[in-house]
């Protein structure tokens, strides 16, 4: 049993691990590429272009106000939820475990941005002709996958569960 559980957290822990990582190294590659070329505007297709800003908000620049108390509450409660998601993993004997991990590694990237630079840094920004998507990060894409992942299967569970009903 200990076995087990000590490989499941050693998988687990990689896990987030690696995302976190993934998630500092781009940004740390656009905030060097910032700082040597005082800006971040590279334009890679008719799609993409990475263009650095500073998110002091939640997820896609959402609820961004220039209010201390906001900004800290915002960052207390995003710490309170990865507990929560933490406990979740702990208790998850499913595969959605992998879901929540995605989503705690690119939460832990984001949440350790607000408390060190004190806002986060996005720089992937999607586009077709003039129409923008938020620009966002590496760690945003796998808190999206994650999410998603765990809204479907979620789905998929509760059709089966009423089929198996009926």
């Amino acid at each position: 049993m200990f076995k087990n559980n000590l490989k499941k957290f050693l998988i687990s822990f990689s896990i987030v691990i690696f995302v976190f990582f993934l998630d500092r190294i781009t940004k740390l590659y656009i905030l060097n590429l910032a700082e040597s070329e005082k800006y971040v505007d590279i334009y890679f297709n008719s799609f993409l272009n990475f263009y650095l800003i500073w998110n002091k908000g939640i997820g896609f620049g959402l609820f961004q106000l220039e209010s201390s108390f906001f900004y800290n509450f915002i960052t207390a409660l995003i710490i309170i939820i990865n507990i929560i998601i933490l406990v979740m993993i702990i208790k998850s004997k499913d595969y959605k475990i992998f879901f929540l991990l995605m989503i705690l590694g690119g939460s832990s990237g984001n949440l350790f941005d607000r408390l060190y630079f004190k806002a986060v840094p996005d720089f992937i920004d999607l586009h077709y002709e003039s129409f923008h998507w938020f620009i966002f990060n590496v760690a945003d894409i796998f808190i999206s996958i994650g999410l998603i992942c765990l809204i479907i299967a979620e789905f998929i569970l509760n059709n089966k569960k009423d089929n198996e009903k009926n």
